[in-house]
């Protein structure tokens, strides 16, 4: 006698509410405050507002800053709107704008700015080689998530942008890092770095450059790992 086997299908489990996912909205608030603070300075287009010195020799420092943290702020805006589950699901065209607004608004000319003046940091050898690697890494992903995408190669598109989304987000890890690393090494001005300010400043800046771009790398390879659970067949 021949023995039926039916798989019956499972049924879908309720997608959670955008409310019901906890890192979403914490997020989105992270970003808000941080360009809050980051932003206004820039967009009075005043050189004396400028959190960073300008490098002797480059009179056009202010102005690139100023794009790469404009199109910075697109990039971030736009890679919350690309994350967010919700969104993706429900509003795949808005998705897929928010797509291109972050590539080519967003990571491609910030990026492109950020390898220019990276180059050029005033904070030492140390940063600009962070600076710079963190900017090539970032153009690069971007580019090759984009590319995936276009190919309809989606699973790559997901790993790529993973990488890309958390080097966007890195800076927010170094502007945490710096102020931890500058209560950490003040004691040590006289004895470590000789009483030198200038081996101290460069110090904390390195230390918050290769810290936010390590943070990024160290949590982009976890989320690709991470299995997402089975979903079980019922077999009869």
């Amino acid at each position: 006698m021949a023995v039926r086997t039916e798989v019956r299908p499972v049924p879908r489990t309720a997608q959670k509410a955008w409310w019901r996912r906890p890192w979403i909205g914490p997020l989105a608030l992270v970003v808000l405050a941080f360009l809050s603070f980051s932003l206004p300075p820039y967009l009075a287009l005043d050189p004396a507002q400028s959190r960073v010195p300008a490098p002797a020799g480059f009179p056009a420092h202010y102005w690139f800053l100023v794009g790469h943290v404009v199109f910075g702020s697109v990039a971030m805006i736009g890679a919350v709107l690309q994350i967010w589950p919700w969104l993706r699901r429900t509003h795949p065209v808005i998705h897929r704008y928010a797509g291109r607004a972050y590539v080519f608004a967003g990571v491609l000319p910030s990026g492109l700015m950020a390898l220019t003046i990276g180059s050029q940091s005033p904070f030492g050898p140390a940063t600009r080689v962070s600076d710079v690697l963190g900017a090539v890494l970032w153009i690069g992903c971007t580019i090759a998530g984009w590319r995936a995408v276009r190919e309809r190669r989606f699973g790559d598109h997901r790993k790529w942008m993973i990488r890309s989304v958390t080097l966007t987000f890195s800076i927010i890890v170094n502007r945490v890092i710096s102020p931890i690393a500058m209560i950490v090494l003040a004691p040590q001005i006289p004895t470590t770095f000789g009483g030198s300010e200038l081996a101290y400043g460069q110090s904390v800046a390195a230390i918050s450059a290769w810290g936010g771009l390590a943070f990024a790398l160290i949590v982009s390879q976890l989320c690709l790992e991470r299995r997402p659970a089975r979903k079980p067949a019922s077999v009869r």
